[in-house]
């Protein structure tokens, strides 16, 4: 594609973009189960225009658009103090959970580095339900990922198994409330005083959880204490572009103290350029996802979330009844809010995520570890739980489908695995085996069963080599 050599109209403009979404699952009708977060008409209307009014100011400079500033703040301050952090506790936003997640690692990098210099190989304590982003982290800041698994039936980590990864190159601890997989909450304050007896930097991800699990404490849920209340969090994560149905781009990265925060902050004059100094990652950044974070959180109000969080836990609950009485389904664990998994141990749950989606649903599957099964999530929000009865009525529809359907050959695709491992070329090998599974070419693939089947059966450093690969010819 090539800039044209005269521009199209308007009307030109949008209507290819709208054809561009032809393949789009429509989140609109409530049948996509994660990625977007819908509060309703009335408040994304209002996001809406809020993110647009704000769209070309720039928050690299405070001190010329001194507005970005006092959107900043005010947003973090509000959530800092639903997160029950005193006046000390400080933040800012970012462009989403990795980039707080990013810089809460950073931090905990740079501190040791002036605090701990006797660590030249810094490591983080991960729960194996973590969130991929402190992988990331970990490959971008040079931070080894020390992987602690986890209870096999509750699906939470064991505070004694966090602790017993601690060694003198130890910078942070990390845990999830709630972990993304599951939706169940670690030991928070048992790491908390883990991480006081031992000095050590402790890292929240509430990026899913903190907003709705702080109303719902507020409701009279029993919700475990998981935020700044804990002796021993230093940091917490909350997406508000999540269950703060804000618009996407926005996340809040909170710290005890501007001790810590510091650590966080990036200035250089070393340069014939301007002076540049950025607290978080990204230097130019619109303000319109602050401005349209700002307006959702004042135009709900704590009545309007709490109305909002009611609804999905009522759907929650009719979900995770329904889908435990279905034969051959089960959920996995005790799910704290509104987001959970089932497995099955009698069908292909690929196999079903693929017949759900020829109905218009999108259920995203998860691949399997030693200590848990092949699952497929959901994350129950205002904008799909009306759906709960009929997603219940065609799953159990689906169920009956795949349970006549013969099943996904997994020993063929072990020995195809197999044989590709003992391969004298493995390069060319898996390039065949992807090619078989689908993973291949500039083409999207239709249908996700046989590609998850063979990505399941990869050892997870083979199966990101295909991932990275498939997506390196994918954007062309």
């Amino acid at each position: 594609m090539h800039i044209p050599q005269t521009g199209l109209s308007k009307q030109e403009i949008l209507s290819t973009l709208q054809a561009f979404k032809a393949r789009d699952m429509d989140w609109k009708n409530g049948k996509v189960w994660c990625y977007v977060y819908d509060a309703g008409e009335d408040p994304a209307e209002v996001t809406k225009e809020a993110y647009l009014s704000f769209l070309s100011e720039n928050g690299l400079d405070p001190s010329v658009f001194p507005s970005i500033l006092k959107l900043e703040t005010d947003v973090a301050r509000m959530v800092i103090n639903l997160l029950r952090g005193d006046p000390n506790a400080v933040g800012h936003l970012t462009s989403g959970g990795t980039e707080s997640i990013m810089l809460a690692v950073k931090s905990a990098r740079d501190k040791a580095r002036v605090e701990k210099p006797r660590v030249t190989h810094p490591e983080m304590i991960l729960p194996k339900n973590a969130h991929a982003a402190f992988h990331k982290a970990a490959h971008y800041l040079c931070v080894k990922p020390v992987v602690v698994d986890l209870d096999p039936e509750t699906f939470t980590v064991r505070a004694s198994d966090v602790e017993s990864a601690i060694n003198e190159n130890t910078i942070l601890l990390v845990a999830s409330a709630p972990s993304y997989s599951q939706g169940l909450i670690d030991p928070i304050k048992e790491i908390g005083t883990i991480a006081k007896r031992h000095n050590l930097l402790f890292h929240v991800d509430g990026c899913v959880g903190g907003l709705h699990l702080s109303f719902m404490r507020k409701m009279g849920y029993d919700v475990p204490d998981f935020d700044f209340i804990v002796e021993g969090v230093t940091s917490i994560s909350t997406d508000l572009h999540k269950y703060g149905y804000a618009a996407k781009g926005c996340s809040v990265i909170m710290y005890r103290d501007k001790s810590i925060r510091k650590y966080q902050i990036f200035a250089c004059t070393d340069t014939t350029g301007y002076t540049l100094i950025n607290p978080t990652v990204l230097s130019s950044k619109s303000g319109g996802p602050m401005a349209g974070a700002w307006a959702v959180l004042n135009f709900l109000g704590e009545a309007g979330y709490k109305k909002i969080i009611q609804k999905a836990q009522d759907a929650t609950k009719k979900l995770i009844d329904g889908i435990n009485a279905m034969d051959g389904l089960y959920v996995l664990g005790k799910p704290a809010m509104s987001m959970f998994s089932f497995a099955s141990d009698s069908m292909n749950v690929y196999q079903l995520a693929d017949e759900m989606s020829k109905r218009g649903w999108y259920l995203q599957g998860q691949f399997s570890t030693p200590l848990t099964p092949r699952n497929l999530h959901i994350s129950v929000s205002q904008g799909n739980a009306d759906n709960a009865d009929l997603l219940l009525k065609d799953l159990k529809e689906c169920v009956e489908i795949v349970r006549s359907k013969p099943p996904i050959d997994s020993d063929a695709i072990q020995s195809m695995i197999a044989g590709a491992l003992q391969s004298p070329d493995p390069e060319a090998a898996f390039s065949q085996l992807a090619a078989s599974a689908g993973l291949s070419g500039a083409e999207l693939p239709t249908e996700m069963a046989f590609i998850n089947e063979v990505l399941d059966n990869l050892p997870d450093e083979l199966c990101n080599h295909f991932l990275i690969n498939y997506f390196n010819d994918l954007y062309v």
